[in-house]
């Protein structure tokens, strides 16, 4: 399967007060960790960013950026799915999720490969999480999203779809939305150490 992956980076940091991903973690930039997440593993990989320096940061690594400043998350959605191309399946991932691993990213798009028309997700607990693929069959509905909706929204149009791969690590789905998840996660990730 050719498969691409979308870094959706266009939050405005609101609660958090600044841009979260360009802030440090343990060393290195917050949005490294997911660029290093999912090194290697997918056909073209895209970060969608209203922020210039995020958008610097993902190319010295590699990674095409595509700017805007549309106020919608759908519009993120859209633009990152038309810039991967032509592709069999596409992942979503918050760029703010520092503690994801890469064998979870592997073992998702492994899953893909057996059933490629569904829409896999990891889940702890019962508890579906992020990043997501979607299937191509999904993209339509993805570039038509209703104004301000996600992804999400076409999976819980199309529960049938929605398959889930269970993680051991909470902590790894967990985005860093404010000052205070970002010092939990820190603490986190040096228990794993």
């Amino acid at each position: 399967m050719k498969l691409g992956v979308v870094l959706l980076a266009a939050g405005q940091s609101l609660r958090f007060g600044g841009n979260k991903l360009l802030t440090d973690f343990h060393g290195e930039p917050m949005i490294r960790r997911v660029l290093s997440a999912t090194e290697g593993i997918f056909h073209r990989r895209v970060v969608v960013t209203r922020h210039p320096e995020v958008a610097e940061l993902c190319g010295e690594a590699g990674v095409d950026a595509v700017l805007h400043d549309l106020p919608h998350r759908s519009d993120t959605v859209r633009l990152g799915l038309e810039a991967v191309g032509e592709v069999d399946g596409c992942l979503f991932c918050a760029a703010d999720q520092p503690l994801l691993r890469r064998e979870t990213v592997a073992s998702i798009v492994m899953a893909a490969a057996q059933d490629p028309g569904s829409i896999w997700r990891p889940c702890y607990q019962d508890e579906p999480g992020a990043p997501v693929l979607f299937p191509r069959r999904a993209f339509p509905e993805l570039l038509a999203l209703p104004q301000g909706k996600g992804g999400g929204y076409v999976a819980r149009m199309h529960p049938e779809w929605v398959r889930t791969l269970p993680v051991h690590d909470p902590w790894e789905l967990v985005d860093a939305d404010d000052r205070e998840m970002l010092d939990k996660l820190l603490e986190m990730d040096a228990g794993r150490e």
